[in-house]
């Protein structure tokens, strides 16, 4: 009961009482702060696997599978984008260069990096008494992970980041290794902010 009392909190009033606040709430300073309590809990806890936190030799073997995954979806994105967006595609890098580079440059960090430490790491560890399975934990991850998104105040962002959570949450699931999970999150979070559809991912 406590662990899904925990969830609920964290997982689902939390995303709900940002979407509902009078006032602006800067995510990225809360995703941290929210990053660095939960990690600090897992590295507290004994009978988590550090080695998750590693590229380890599952995220290896791995590797080549990911960076086709990683080229195909990158291309169906841009595709998308330029089809149903043309006003928009590769609009941020052609006219605001500078910006456009330190996204690429951060976003990785402080956004790919603290979600996955979150809905992945954490999530799987935290929570596989309330999700029993393989299956189960990665679809609680996926949904959770893409009710996240609501606080962007649009039906894009959720309804993207479903496929996106659940290919993370394979990805972690098969590999057994963060890093691998970063990494993919990070290249569609950059290739999505390159072809334009950031615009659904930034609120101000």
């Amino acid at each position: 009961m406590k662990r899904l009392v925990e969830f609920c909190l964290l997982f689902v009033l939390l995303p709900l009482a940002m979407l509902a606040a009078p006032f602006r709430i800067p995510k990225i300073p809360l995703l941290l702060g929210a990053a660095l309590g939960c990690g600090a809990l897992l590295l507290r806890d004994p009978a988590f696997d550090r080695s998750r936190l590693r590229w380890a030799a599952p995220a290896q073997r791995f590797a080549k599978t990911l960076a086709l995954r990683i080229a195909l979806v990158s291309l169906l994105l841009a595709a998308g984008a330029g089809w149903f967006m043309p006003e928009a595609f590769l609009s941020f890098p052609r006219q605001r260069t500078g910006l456009w580079l330190l996204v690429m440059c951060l976003y990785p960090v402080l956004s790919a990096f603290p979600q996955e430490l979150l809905y992945r790491a954490f999530f799987f560890h935290r929570y596989q008494a309330l999700f029993s399975g393989e299956r189960r934990m990665i679809w609680a991850s996926t949904l959770s992970f893409a009710f996240l998104h609501i606080i962007f105040g649009n039906p894009v962002a959720p309804l993207l980041t479903v496929p996106g959570g659940y290919l993370f949450a394979r990805t972690y699931a098969r590999t057994g290794s963060l890093p691998a999970a970063i990494i993919e999150h990070a290249a569609y979070g950059n290739i999505v902010f390159t072809v334009g559809l950031g615009m659904y991912f930034y609120n101000g």
